[in-house]
């Protein structure tokens, strides 16, 4: 989960600051535990204790109370400890801006910021970092406590993604499946409603846990039974050329759906049963000493096997959304060849429809996507030609952090009698547009294709990592035909690019000065290219 606040650096030194402003600890990384006077804007992002003891709760507030004492924290900010508020999960940016180095004013003993939601400030908050307590002290101290606030914080995310994608089940999954879904919601639905009570009245009691407590096994083979699928389907994409992960796509994209949610929802139940599993460890850990350890390692073990899962998730669902996406865009292929509808293509069209509506939230959700991109500065293109519908597909090709440094559009350059140059002729007889290259460099790599190839089925010929690229020539005349000519040494081959006399000189110029910049010979390579040239050591015959 994202969180709506960011720890912005004040204008000012902090001296006139809301003594009663929030305090957020870092408990552990990425989760704090927030005490004081909260903004109301901030409150629904606040996240309750669920099924944390009032004993830990207690227990982690002393304990951040002495270490706020022995750090100079003094007056109403030392008092705020007393007021615990709930969890907060910190989010990806702001940790990321804390680990650059970000530098936050000081005041009594806490790192000092602004609490902002979008557009403006709306209060003040001292933020004490997990550096300030060691790891040996936290664990010694309050470690069993800490445990259950990650395994709450665990159940909370899994939750949040469920409900997410709760829409999904009544869209696209009730003509499949019914026997497994029935058998996998009335786990979940049980496990919730245990979940629910024990939040309710503060504690797991037997009469409670005994209405989960036989479940482990229907609950690990729930589990087990979907990773394995969502497994399967991962390899089974590694092992397909792009064309062969398409078509497996397209043919498999209800099952996809399914398992996804199908494993979101039994780690739910899953990570909702260790939970209550802890609480009841946690409970007896006053008399016996094993039973704490046994928190700590149910919260190791719960974090790890959600993580597994989040990640195969949002790997699988990652490709098949991508692919919907970019079917939304292609205007010459807009259905899906799914099973039973390859004649209906009205039907095709409807289902993909609902795929890609049922599927979004979940896929924002596990990683969120992309901004549209827009033109970079060097496009070597007619200026009649419109970059929106390639942009919009481009979009979904990119890496996460990857950006486009150029948009070349040279000519094809092929024969005559080749098939392209026939289709593209009676293309253009027919007022369709010219068939040219398209190419794409990023920081990353360089993308050929076809344009029409691409904006048709989202085709890729070319994918050249920028560490391949070993020479770049640019011609500084043109052609009898008025084209400039850019010449790409790669590892593995030679590319030739045409620009007619309609694209701009100094943009083809600006293109090669790009590729130029990632000109480069490994020492490998240099060192096999002299050991080529070296005259082959004489046989014993020819020295005779």
């Amino acid at each position: 989960m994202q969180d709506a606040m960011e720890i912005a650096e004040p204008d000012e030194d902090g001296s006139d600051v809301d003594p009663a402003a929030t305090v957020l600890a870092e408990v552990l990384p990425g989760i704090a535990v927030v005490f004081g006077k909260v903004p109301p804007e901030l409150q629904l992002d606040l996240i309750d204790f669920g099924l944390v003891p009032a004993g830990d709760r207690e227990q982690i507030s002393a304990f951040l109370a002495s270490i706020g004492n022995t750090a100079t924290v003094t007056g109403n900010l030392g008092n705020a400890f007393a007021s615990v508020q709930g969890l907060y999960r910190i989010s990806d940016a702001t940790q990321a801006m804390l680990r650059a180095g970000a530098t936050l004013a000081v005041k009594d003993g806490a790192n000092l910021g602004a609490v902002m939601v979008p557009g403006r400030i709306v209060g003040q908050a001292r933020w004490i970092p997990l550096s300030r307590v060691s790891a040996a002290q936290s664990a010694a101290a309050i470690g069993p406590a800490l445990a259950m606030v990650a395994l709450q914080m665990l159940l909370n995310e899994v939750a949040g993604l469920v409900k997410t994608n709760v829409a999904m089940t009544g869209q696209v999954l009730t003509t499949i499946r019914h026997g497994q879904w029935a058998e996998l919601t009335a786990l979940v639905a049980t496990i919730d409603h245990v979940v629910d009570q024990a939040r309710e009245v503060g504690s797991v009691p037997t009469s409670l846990w005994d209405t989960v407590a036989g479940k482990k096994t229907e609950l690990r083979t729930q589990v087990d039974l979907y990773q394995l699928n969502v497994g399967a389907h991962i390899r089974q994409l590694h092992q397909l050329d792009a064309r062969g992960r398409r078509e497996y796509l397209e043919s498999n994209a209800e099952a996809i759906v399914f398992d996804a949610n199908a494993l979101l929802s039994s780690v739910k139940a899953w990570t909702g049963y260790q939970a209550l599993h802890a609480a009841r460890a946690r409970a007896a850990a006053a008399d016996d000493a094993g039973e704490a350890l046994l928190v700590d390692s149910i919260a190791r073990h719960t974090g790890k096997e959600l993580d597994t899962a989040l990640a195969e998730t949002t790997s699988l669902v990652d490709a098949l959304t991508r692919e919907l996406r970019i079917i939304a865009e292609l205007p010459g292929r807009d259905t899906l060849t799914l099973p039973g509808m390859r004649k209906d293509s009205t039907a095709a069209r409807q289902t993909s429809a609902r795929l890609l509506e049922a599927i979004e939230p979940l896929a924002d959700a596990l990683h969120p996507p992309a901004p549209p991109l827009v033109a970079p500065d060097v496009v070597c293109a007619p200026k009649s030609l419109v970059l929106e519908p390639y942009l919009r597909i481009l979009r979904w090709f990119l890496d996460d952090g990857e950006t486009i440094r150029v948009l070349g559009f040279p000519e094809q350059v092929e024969g005559p009698g080749t098939i392209s140059a026939i289709f593209s002729g009676a293309k253009d007889m027919l007022g369709g547009s010219k068939d040219r290259t398209l190419v794409v460099v990023t920081d990353r790599r360089v993308i050929a294709t076809g344009t029409n190839a691409f904006l048709e089925q989202a085709e890729i010929r070319q994918d050249i990592p920028v560490d391949l690229v070993r020479y770049v020539r640019a011609a500084t005349t043109q052609d009898k035909n008025g084209r400039l000519a850019i010449d790409l040494i790669t590892r593995d081959e030679n590319i030739r690019w045409l620009f007619p006399a309609d694209i701009d000189g100094t943009q083809v110029d600006a293109l090669a000065a790009v590729l130029a910049e990632s000109m480069t010979i490994p020492d490998a390579e240099r060192d096999e290219l002299q050991r080529r040239r070296q005259p082959k050591a004489l046989t014993g015959a020819e020295a005779t």
